[in-house]
């Protein structure tokens, strides 16, 4: 990383038109040890770095000079490679780049999350031994990311952290009541608000309540996916006729006034359980029926999302992880 200090002093200096001189005595410094300074034949004294950056209404990251759209490149190229190592399920690999990262850009609050929750497993199925056996590390990086950091994912981040961390100590309580005091409910999320934004009566608003419907059915597919693969104790076989029996149901419902929105809904729901049957070495005739269920209802979906603007827009997030 290169510190441009000295060209930085000058070009400030000339803005202002200020003089080396009267620069000098405000530093209590000698007219020389300025001119070395902007030669880049010495550095400022550390104890200097504030008064400076105050003198000319600077950051001290900008009179230093750190070359930030460089810095800010290389951190997006590591979520990019980071997201796809994630996606291709190569944990090993976007930890280690995490760990990576974070030492080269300790205080940048985005690297930071990307190392603590590389750090303990992602956001789910968290071995409490591993909480247990880096909370002071993760606290640690919690109370910087809340203390410093204004992004609010980022904040809310460290807070499921902080949760995490209660529950793996056994305050379980503790650490829903964390949840209920610092992160909002459904009625007040960012898609809640936008839709009520907007009068009823109005095109804006019909398309924040398609979108809305859009993003929620695509949680509770999720949700209805997990439901059925962990809690019903069924064998993978039974696991892979249910689902059929649910997309077969979610067909009928395809007829009626709900058609566009049930084809996003079937094609999440069935894509991600063949992948889930696939992975677990489940019926490979059932996984590839489920897998062009999907496909299909989601290739009449995009069709559909050409007259309606929510569905359009919902097809650019990443709500479900479509084939």
């Amino acid at each position: 990383m290169n510190i441009y200090i000295g060209e930085n002093i000058k070009r400030l200096r000339l803005n202002r038109q200020i003089t080396q001189e009267q620069l000098s005595v405000a530093m209590s410094v000698s007219c020389a040890a300025v001119s070395k300074w902007e030669r880049g034949e010495t550095l400022p004294d550390i104890s200097l770095l504030p008064l400076l950056a105050h003198y000319f209404s600077v950051s001290i990251d900008e009179l230093m000079g750190y070359d930030a759209a460089r810095i800010e490149e290389e951190i997006q190229h590591f979520m990019d490679e980071h997201g796809r190592l994630f996606r291709a399920g190569k944990r090993e690999e976007y930890t280690r780049l995490s760990e990576k990262a974070y030492r080269e850009y300790p205080n940048d609050y985005r690297v930071i999350n990307y190392y603590m929750w590389d750090k303990v497993g992602d956001y789910t199925d968290n071995d409490p031994q591993v909480l247990l056996a880096n909370q002071d590390e993760l606290l640690f990086l919690c109370r910087r990311t809340l203390e410093g950091c204004a992004d609010t994912f980022l904040r809310m981040d460290a807070v499921n952290m902080q949760g995490k961390i209660l529950h793996a100590q056994g305050r379980t309580q503790e650490a829903v009541a964390l949840y209920k005091k610092e992160i909002p409910d459904w009625y007040l999320t960012c898609g809640q608000k936008t839709e009520q934004l907007f009068a009823k009566d109005t095109p804006e608003y019909a398309r924040q309540l398609r979108f809305n419907l859009l993003e929620l059915g695509a949680f509770t597919v999720n949700k209805k996916c997990s439901e059925l693969w962990f809690c019903h104790g069924l064998s993978l076989a039974e696991k892979g006729e249910a689902a059929l029996e649910l997309c077969a149901a979610l067909e009928q419902l395809r007829r009626t006034v709900f058609c566009g929105e049930t084809d996003y809904y079937l094609g999440g729901f069935a894509s991600g359980m063949a992948r889930k049957l696939r992975k677990a070495g489940g019926d490979e005739a059932v996984a590839e029926r489920l897998c062009r269920i999907g496909q299909e209802a989601m290739e009449r979906f995009r069709a559909y999302s050409e007259s309606d603007p929510a569905a359009r827009e919902v097809l650019n997030c990443d709500f479900m992880d479509f084939p």
